[in-house]
């Protein structure tokens, strides 16, 4: 038999158990791109204050090392050490902190902060030799391959045309002053930078766009799969039972109560019972409570505890309650019947009013 295809939505629960299993929609584009450009503001914003400090890391380390004891006595080689880890202190690690937290704000904007620690179980699937085999040359990796030829060149080629007008002016800066020079190499490579560094950008946001695309096609459900999912989440036909019959007796409950606050009764005389409510507020009568056999001798009983009018009309009856569902009002067809029983009622209201 064919396989089913993959046309229905994921299900709530097919999302949940993705996300649990770490299977997100996340760009490593867009992450690389976020970490350059976090690298580049580090750059910026330390910059002057990096050369100081390597500056005078390189004075000190050759004034050490200017003297002869320094590489042959463990003081000197500290002395040494201690230089070099306080240059990469005082260097590297603001960047690379900024570059960090870069990645991290990347990663949890893309798939928020919840970690998936099935990840960290060593799974051997991994280093199986066929497996390495399937994945070096399967058509994922080709795809790959064509993705990040396509990157370079575009990169490369908004490089190139960032870099070719600047070509032109290396002829004007002969003869000048090595910061004069410096300042000039500076502004160019910063105007290349931010160039590359949009066109990266614009391509991480494309990759993210088509990286959603992609998860949510991976977790699309055949239809048979949304039934068997739709079946297992329903509760057991026992506890499905026992909350229609707590639903029924909680509506039984309501329904009784009110039967006391009816204008009439209207019976079968025995069968089918209905107590109808009309207040003025409405276009029509409302159905307030309404039964057969059992349930009908409660309504009749409760309505004669509390001096509601019984009506018997056997054919306004089963309509009523074929008809009409509960707290609804009657429909237009049986307003004529339904008058006619609420002025009886009244006239046989106001004729013991009146010989009381």
């Amino acid at each position: 038999m064919a396989a089913q295809e993959r046309t229905e939505k994921p299900t709530a629960k097919r999302r949940n158990e993705a996300r649990r299993k770490g299977q997100v929609a996340n760009s490593a584009e867009l992450n690389h791109v976020v970490v350059l450009i976090a690298g580049l503001a580090a750059v910026l914003v330390l910059g002057r204050t990096i050369v100081s400090e390597a500056a005078l890391t390189m004075q000190a380390a050759f004034a050490l090392a200017s003297s002869p004891h320094t590489v042959t006595s463990a003081a000197g080689l500290h002395g040494l050490l201690s230089l070099a880890l306080g240059a990469v202190r005082s260097t590297l690690v603001p960047i690379a902190g900024i570059c960090l937290a870069g990645a991290l704000i990347s990663n949890v904007a893309q798939v928020r902060l919840r970690p998936a620690w099935s990840k960290l179980r060593p799974d051997f699937r991994h280093i199986s030799p066929m497996g390495g085999f399937r994945r070096l040359f399967g058509r994922q990796i080709a795809f790959q391959l064509v993705q990040t030829l396509a990157k370079v060149a575009v990169v490369g080629g908004v490089a190139a045309l960032a870099l070719l007008p600047q070509i032109t002016g290396v002829s004007a800066a002969v003869g000048t002053t090595p910061g004069a020079l410096g300042s000039l190499m500076s502004s160019s490579a910063l105007a290349i930078v931010e160039r590359v560094a949009a066109v990266y950008l614009l391509i991480g946001l494309i990759d993210l766009i088509w990286s959603r695309r992609q998860h949510a096609r991976s977790l699309k459900m055949t239809k048979q799969e949304v039934k068997e999912e739709s079946k297992s989440t329903e509760a057991p036909p026992e506890v499905r039972a026992a909350i229609r019959r707590r639903q029924f007796q909680i509506m039984r409950a309501r329904m009784m109560a009110a039967v006391p606050t009816a204008d009439v009764v209207v019976t079968n005389p025995t069968h089918y019972a209905v107590a109808l409510r009309y207040d003025g507020t409405l276009p029509a009568p409302v159905v307030v409570a309404k039964g057969r056999n059992l349930i009908a001798a409660q309504i009749r009983r409760i309505a004669s505890e509390h001096g509601v009018p019984i009506v018997p009309d056997p054919p306004l009856a089963r309509s009523l309650y074929s008809m009409v569902a509960l707290e609804a009002m009657i429909p237009a067809e049986l307003y004529a019947a339904v008058a006619q029983v609420l002025a009886y009622v009244y006239r046989m209201a106001g004729r013991r009013r009146v010989a009381a």
